[in-house]
């Protein structure tokens, strides 16, 4: 834990993301998009019941097959020895433009090379999904998401999870069972990641969706306090 001795929450931008499907269904495709699906659906299926359009709920976790629909990002501060934590969300359902305001804020706020990314599993999942999705999109890789080349050192990246193994490469541990355990509330108390999906598609409702993005990076900065040894920031601190 020697990374955190050193840290300063002021430097630190906590960060997730929230994902859906590139379409509402299998049905929706074009036939070029179901070939490539089924190719990729052929390879993640565990049972023989399993088939392209029942794997289809499962798109929104592959950058090749889904599309970013919410970032909320949050901030430290401290004021009189008390600390806040400011929470934003870029957040829509034209994946190009959410993509460009977020690349936009990193360049002109964190380009210095000060900051860095504290997430939770974002170093397997929020970074590199990111980064495709902006390359997709044609948006320029701001500095401080372009980490390819650098050595495992070299990247300025807290992750909460990495934190958590301990060297333990083997073991998954969920943000809403890593709260628990430090006694921190559940960021899953109306939604879980399961869900979003049909709650983008079915139920239309961004703004719940943002919601649920916003108590996972609340949690997240309060997994952080905790693993520094650190009281979490209060409810009446957190700024949304």
């Amino acid at each position: 834990m020697r990374i955190l001795e050193d840290l300063d929450l002021k430097s630190v931008l906590v960060m997730d993301i929230e994902t859906v499907s590139g379409q509402k269904s299998y049905e929706d495709l074009s036939d070029k998009w179901k070939l490539l699906w089924n190719k990729k659906a052929s390879n993640i299926k565990s049972n023989e019941e399993d088939t392209p359009e029942s794997l289809y709920s499962r798109a929104a976790i592959y950058s090749e097959f889904g599309k970013v629909i919410s970032i909320c990002c949050g901030m430290f501060t401290l004021k009189e020895g008390e600390w806040f934590f400011k929470v934003k969300d870029f957040s829509g359902h034209d994946e190009s433009v959410l993509l460009q305001d977020f690349a936009d804020m990193l360049n002109k706020h964190f380009s210095n090379g000060m900051y860095r990314f504290c997430t939770h599993n974002g170093r397997e999942f929020d970074i590199p999904y990111l980064c495709r999705r902006m390359l997709v999109n044609r948006i320029k890789l701001p500095s401080m998401l372009d980490m390819s080349g650098l050595k495992p050192w070299e990247v300025q990246h807290i992750d909460t999870m990495d934190l958590w193994k301990f060297g333990d490469y083997k073991a998954y541990t969920s943000l809403n069972l890593l709260a628990a355990l430090l006694d921190i509330p559940s960021p899953k108390d109306d939604i879980d990641g399961s869900m979003v999906g049909s709650v983008y598609w079915e139920e239309n409702d961004l703004e719940r969706i943002v919601a649920y993005c916003k108590k996972d990076i609340v949690t997240t900065a309060r997994v952080l306090m905790k693993l520094k040894m650190m009281k979490p920031v209060s409810d009446e601190n957190v700024i949304l």
